[in-house]
């Protein structure tokens, strides 16, 4: 165990935390404070996703153990974002959302592993990584808007609900979007190896002599 796959732990614990606190009658509503702490755990975990990775990198301890629970941590904070917002904020993010965005993330894991069995990697496409911010933005305004439909800033007003709807709808886009993405990735560099592995097969013909020719010490009389 290093550095960075101790962060990675710790957005997985993150997890039970996250939901405890949108479930749990602890936090006081009246002020919206579970939404904040929740909203709050949620940055918080979303920033440790890019930091255990680049510190990994940089500090050459990419290790196994850390390349299989990152992206469980990533799955499973997604899944209990959204399965929990169903339950907590179904007017934003109703069942039928939750499992396009979640069937997202399986679709994408399914794929990387059968490409890491066939010896090549798919790599993160920049709409994957627009895929992470929407997401973010999404998340929390789902939650902040379970308390608040507008925020008065001064003489700004911010709207919470509206930016939570359109957060979410671009979020379905772009899971939609960068699924193709990744799937075509997937089936070109498949076909191709596909291909690769027909070349290099030999073709094996068997063929079978009409008559086969007897030496001439025991050829027969004729």
């Amino acid at each position: 165990m290093n550095l960075p796959n101790y962060i990675t732990l710790s957005r997985i614990f993150s997890v039970p935390i996250f939901l405890w606190m949108l479930s749990s009658n602890l936090f006081s509503g009246r002020n919206g404070e579970k939404e904040l702490a929740a909203s709050a755990l949620f940055i918080l975990a979303s920033i440790t996703d890019g930091l255990d990775g680049y510190l990994a990198r940089k500090r050459g301890q990419v290790t196994t153990i850390g390349m299989l629970l990152d992206p469980l941590a990533d799955k499973l904070m997604i899944a209990a974002a959204f399965i929990s917002l169903v339950q907590f904020n179904p007017r934003i993010v109703p069942a039928w959302i939750a499992v396009i965005i979640i069937g997202r993330e399986f679709l994408v894991s399914g794929l990387r592993g059968i490409a890491a069995s066939e010896g090549f990697t798919i790599e993160a496409s920049d709409l994957g990584k627009l895929k992470m911010v929407v997401q973010i933005v999404s998340v929390v305004t789902a939650i902040l808007d379970h308390h608040w439909l507008a925020w008065n800033i001064g003489p700004f007003m911010f709207p919470v609900d509206l930016i939570a709807r359109l957060a979410i709808w671009f979020m379905v886009g772009v899971s939609i979007v960068s699924a193709v993405d990744y799937f075509v990735a997937f089936w070109s560099k498949i076909d191709r190896k596909a291909s690769e592995r027909r070349q290099r097969r030999r073709p094996f013909v068997l063929s079978r002599r009409k008559h086969q020719e007897l030496p001439p010490e025991v050829q027969p009389n004729r």
